[in-house]
Order: structure tokens, then C-alpha cells, then sequence
């Protein structure tokens, strides 16, 4: 009877992985391309800790939003510029 949990097992985490990715990166997505503040605390965390293609990514999208009117957030500044 174990054998036959083990792909009702394996479903159960493979749908909370996807469903982690998608609440997670909804939220970072969101943060880089809606933000009204490049300052939310919950995306500078969410885009800290993405992988460095995708921060980048998120840093060039911020970047092109906000520089020169602000300065940029945490994970994204090279000696406090953009």
C-alpha cells in the first residue's frame, strides 16, 4: 500500500513547488515592474535572494523606472549608483 502513496506523495509536492514559484515570483515580478516605490521592503528581499540573471533582470527593470530620481534599493547598487 506505500507503493501506491507514492505518486499522490510526489503530486502533493510537486504542485506546492509550483505553487511556491508562482506566489513568490507573482510577487517579485509585481515588485520589478509595478512598484510605485523601489523601496518595498518584501521586494528588495524576494529580488536579494533570486538568482543573479534574474536580479539582474529586476535591477535593469527598476533601473529603468527610477534612476535619476532615486536612490537605488539594496541588491542593486554598485558603490550607491544605479
Amino acid at each position: 500500500m506505500v507503493e501506491g502513496k507514492r505518486p499522490n506523495i510526489l503530486f502533493f509536492v510537486a504542485i506546492v513547488v509550483i505553487a511556491a514559484v508562482a506566489v513568490f515570483g507573482g510577487r517579485w515580478y509585481m515588485y520589478v515592474a509595478y512598484a510605485s516605490d523601489p523601496f518595498d521592503e518584501v521586494g528588495i528581499s524576494l529580488n536579494m535572494k533570486m538568482p543573479e540573471f534574474i536580479r539582474a533582470k529586476g535591477c535593469e527593470m527598476l533601473k529603468e523606472r527610477f534612476e535619476g530620481k532615486t536612490l537605488p534599493p539594496a541588491g542593486c547598487s554598485v558603490n550607491g549608483a544605479w
